[in-house]
C-alpha cells in the first residue's frame, strides 16, 4: 500500500525500492503534471535513472515530455543507449530530434542503433536543421495521400492504422503527387462527409506551405497571418517534408525569449536549472560577474578622481545613484527595442545610425522631462536651485547617452557577432554609470561656489 500521508517523491522513491512496476505507473497516473515535475527534481540523479528504466518506455517517454528539455537530455544521456533508444521512440519526431541533437554525436549515434529503423532515420534526417527554423521544428507525423485516392481508402487506412496513427496531427490530409510534391489539403471533416468514392484529386483545397529553411520570426509571422492549427513544410521543389505545428512555433518562441531574459540577466549559456552540478552553475555565472566587477571598478574610479568635490557637497552622494539608476533603465528599455526589432528582422546593423536618431529624439523627451523633476526634488529638499540644475543637468544629458548607448549597441554587437543578450547590458551599465558619474561631478566641480555658498 501506498502511504498517501507521504510527498509524492517519496512515495515514487518507497516503489522503486520495491520494484513493483505497475503500482509506480499507477501512481504516477494520479498525479499532475506539475507534481511530476516537482518529484523528478527532488530525486536524485540515481532515483531519477532508475524510475526511468523502471516505466514501460511509453510512460517513461511522457515523464520526458513533461521536464525542461535540458533536464531531459541529462536524463538521456544517464541512460544506456539500449534503455534510451525504445523511450526516445515514444516520442513525436520532433521531440526526438530536440534531444538527440543535443548529445554528442557518438552518443546520439549509438542511441538511434535501438530505434525503430524508421523512426531512426526520420530522426537522423530532422537533427541536420537548425533548430530555429521550419525544418527544426517540424514533425514527420502526418498524414498524406497519394491524388488518385478515393475518400473510401483514406478512410480505411485510418480504421485501419489508428494506433499507429496516434501521434499524428490528424485535423488535415495533405494531397500529393507520386513524387512527393504537395498539391493540396482537405479536413479531415471534409473527408468524413464526402461520398467514398470522390478521389481527393477532385475535392484538394489549394494550400499554403513554409519552406524548409523558414527562420522562426518568419513562421509567426505566418500563423499571425493563417489560422492553421499546422503547416505543411515543403523543400524548394514543393516536396512533402514535414509539417510544423502552432504549437511548436510558439512554444519555440517562448523558450528563447526565456533564454535571451537570462543571459541578460547574467547566465551564460541561457538556462540554469538548480538540478545541475553546482559547479558548473557557480562557473556559468562567475563568468558574467568577474566582468562586472571589473567594470564597475572602473565606473567608480570616476568618483575617486572627483573625491573633493563630493567632501566639498556632500548631498551629491544621494543622486549619483538616482541619475546612473534613472539613465540605465531608460538605457534598458532602448536595449528591449533593439532586441526586438533586430529578431523581427524590423532593423539590421546597417541602420545604426537611424536607430541613433530615433533614440535621441525620445531620449531628449524623456531626459528633459527626468532632469525638471528631479531639480525640483533637489531644490526642494535642499533649498538650493543650483543643485537642482547640477542633477537635473547631469540626468537629462545621462539619459540622451543612455538611450544612444541601449538602441546602437545592440546593433553594433550583432555586427561583430557577439551575442547582443548577454553583452548589451554590462556595456551599457559601465557606460552609463561612469558618464553619470563624471556628469553630476564635474557639473558640480564648475558650480561648486554656488553649491557651498551659505
Amino acid at each position: 500500500m501506498i502511504d498517501t500521508t507521504l510527498p509524492p517523491w517519496e512515495a515514487i522513491n518507497d516503489l522503486l525500492q520495491t520494484g513493483d512496476a505497475e503500482q509506480l505507473e499507477a501512481f504516477m497516473e494520479t498525479l499532475e503534471p506539475g507534481e511530476i515535475v516537482r518529484s523528478i527534481f527532488r530525486l536524485s540523479a540515481d532515483e531519477q535513472t532508475r524510475l526511468l528504466t523502471t516505466l514501460s518506455p511509453e510512460n517513461a517517454a511522457e515523464l520526458i515530455e513533461e521536464i525542461p528539455e535540458a533536464h531531459a537530455v541529462e536524463l538521456i544521456d544517464q541512460l544506456a543507449p539500449e534503455e534510451a533508444g525504445p523511450i526516445i521512440d515514444q516520442l513525436p519526431s520532433d521531440e526526438q530530434a530536440d534531444l538527440l541533437g543535443e548529445l554528442d554525436k557518438e552518443d546520439a549515434d549509438e542511441i538511434l542503433r535501438h530505434m525503430d529503423e524508421e523512426h531512426a532515420e526520420e530522426a537522423r534526417e530532422l537533427i541536420n536543421y537548425a533548430p530555429d527554423v521550419a525544418g527544426g521544428l517540424m514533425m514527420k507525423e502526418y498524414l498524406s495521400y497519394p491524388q488518385s485516392s478515393t475518400v473510401k481508402q483514406v478512410l480505411d487506412d485510418l480504421r485501419k492504422r489508428a494506433e499507429d496513427y496516434a501521434l499524428f496531427n490528424v485535423q488535415y490530409v495533405y494531397i500529393v503527387t507520386p513524387s512527393n510534391r504537395l498539391t493540396g489539403v482537405l479536413r479531415l471533416r471534409d473527408i468524413a462527409f464526402c461520398a467514398p468514392d470522390t478521389r481527393l484529386s477532385n475535392m484538394t483545397v489549394s494550400v499554403v506551405s513554409a519552406p524548409v529553411d523558414a527562420s522562426l520570426d518568419e513562421l509567426r509571422a505566418f500563423f499571425e497571418q493563417h489560422e492553421f492549427f499546422a503547416a505543411p513544410v515543403v523543400d524548394d521543389k514543393g516536396k512533402l517534408l514535414g509539417v510544423v505545428r502552432r504549437r511548436a512555433v510558439y512554444d519555440a518562441l517562448a523558450e528563447r525569449s526565456d533564454a535571451e531574459h537570462l543571459r541578460t540577466q547574467g547566465i551564460v549559456g541561457g538556462e540554469e536549472i538548480r538540478t545541475m552540478p553546482v559547479l558548473t552553475r557557480s562557473r556559468r555565472r562567475l563568468s558574467w560577474l568577474s566582468v562586472n566587477i571589473l567594470l564597475n571598478m572602473i565606473a567608480a574610479s570616476v568618483i575617486a578622481f572627483y573625491q573633493d568635490t563630493l567632501a566639498a557637497v556632500i548631498a551629491l552622494a544621494v543622486f549619483l545613484p538616482i541619475v546612473s539608476d534613472m539613465s540605465g533603465c531608460s538605457g534598458n528599455q532602448a536595449v528591449a527595442v533593439s532586441m526586438r526589432e533586430l529578431a523581427l528582422g524590423i532593423v539590421r546593423p546597417l541602420d545604426v545610425f537611424r536607430v541613433w536618431l530615433q533614440e535621441v529624439s525620445v531620449g531628449v523627451i524623456n531626459g528633459l522631462s527626468l532632469g525638471l523633476l528631479l531639480a525640483l526634488a533637489a531644490w526642494a529638499w535642499k533649498g538650493n536651485p543650483f543643485l537642482g540644475l547640477v542633477v537635473g543637468a547631469a540626468l537629462a544629458a545621462n539619459t540622451v547617452i543612455s538611450v544612444s548607448i541601449g538602441g546602437t549597441v545592440p546593433l553594433f554587437l550583432r555586427r561583430m557577432n557577439i551575442d547582443p543578450a548577454l553583452a548589451s547590458g554590462p556595456v551599457l551599465t559601465t557606460i552609463t554609470d561612469m558618464c553619470g558619474f563624471f556628469l553630476v561631478l564635474s557639473f558640480a566641480s564648475l558650480m561648486l561656489p554656488l553649491l557651498t555658498a551659505g
